[in-house]
């Protein structure tokens, strides 16, 4: 089964246990994803599902970030919850360390020395962990590592 089919079938469920809270989740992210569908005007492969999960996942980190500055704790605890939710239907992600080993081979095989060259390591990096683990998250461990070699 694909991962749309899978949030639809959460969803049938969640209609069926009458649970608001994971009901209003699949309905947000398959809005998403039946938008950009739509406008495209094509159906969305398995990697571009998992940006679209991605991408929700992003949205809720930013919005919990700013809830924790304002003492939102009840909208922490619920955004929280959304991203459980949502990087449940994500493949396994990649380790912090792994991710090292990989951005590590990257840059010996491009041999970056400095900042300026991240572009080709991302260009090689990219690739290998497409839907296992956030750009953010990668572009800066590649910045962290590219700095510790200088």
């Amino acid at each position: 089964m694909s991962i749309k089919s899978d949030m639809e079938q959460g969803l049938k469920d969640a209609m069926k246990s009458h649970d608001e809270d994971r009901k209003r989740v699949f309905r947000m992210a398959l809005s998403s994803i039946k938008f950009i569908e739509k406008n495209e005007n094509k159906e969305l492969d398995e990697q571009e599902l998992i940006a679209v999960l991605q991408k929700e996942i992003k949205i809720r980190n930013e919005t919990m970030q700013e809830a924790l500055k304002s003492n939102r704790e009840d909208m922490v605890s619920e955004l929280k919850n959304e991203i459980i939710l949502l990087e449940s239907f994500l493949p396994k992600q990649l380790s912090l360390d792994d991710l090292r080993k990989i951005i590590s081979a990257a840059i010996l095989e491009t041999q970056a020395k400095t900042a300026a060259d991240m572009g080709k390591v991302m260009k090689i990096v990219l690739p290998k962990v497409k839907g296992r683990a956030a750009n953010d998250t990668v572009s800066k461990l590649v910045k962290d590592l590219l700095a510790s070699n200088d």
